[in-house]
């Protein structure tokens, strides 16, 4: 398969989550919260697309297969697609663009105000994911781009602790993050050895 084609699959797959969430709505109806379901389901999604960005690297690496590298960017902006979709309903649909309610979300809301953060990292890697930046920063490009590592972990601290009551998800998406860190490192150990 070529990496076009690679390339057209995982896109289509990426857009699946919201085309089934706008699928469902057309079908059932909106339900009774459906701003906390759109919340809910591009937060999910972000993470997960996030998550499967990082994958790449050590799927390439331990397995040999070298044509999954344009994937990590692809996955990684359907992962930005999908928290800025997640922000967007907190911000626009939730507090209706309150710049006081906003604020104060982020201040007195710990999760909150991570989920920002590890937003603001994936806007900065989204912003330099283009051809055009990896030129201009040369060899500190992917220095920058390590950044998606936090942008993980403190996306997944922030489902932690929006979470009241069943944290299975969470735990799913800390142990994947843990086993793909642990993949890294270990890799680095094999290359120094």
């Amino acid at each position: 398969m070529s990496r076009r084609s690679l390339q057209v699959i995982a896109i289509i797959v990426t857009m699946l989550p919201a085309l089934t969430l706008v699928g469902r709505f057309a079908i059932e109806g909106a339900g009774a919260n459906p701003i906390e379901e759109i919340t809910h389901v591009t937060g999910e999604w972000g993470l997960r697309w996030l998550l499967c960005a990082l994958a790449v690297t050590p799927v390439r690496k331990w397995f040999g297969w070298s044509s999954a590298a344009p994937l990590r960017r692809t996955l990684g902006l359907a992962g930005f697609g999908y928290s800025l979709v997640h922000l967007s309903t907190w911000a626009f649909l939730d507090l209706g663009l309150d710049l006081g309610a906003i604020l104060e979300d982020l201040a007195e809301r710990p999760y909150v105000m991570v989920g920002m953060a590890s937003f603001s990292l994936l806007l900065m890697l989204a912003v330099t994911s283009t051809r055009g930046w990896m030129k201009r920063l040369g060899g500190r490009w992917i220095q920058l781009h390590r950044v998606i590592y936090a942008a993980a972990i403190l996306a997944v601290i922030h489902h932690f602790w929006l979470i009241k009551a069943d944290y299975r998800p969470a735990i799913v998406h800390a142990a994947v993050l843990a086993v793909l860190l642990a993949a890294r490192l270990l890799w680095k150990v094999r290359q120094q050895a």
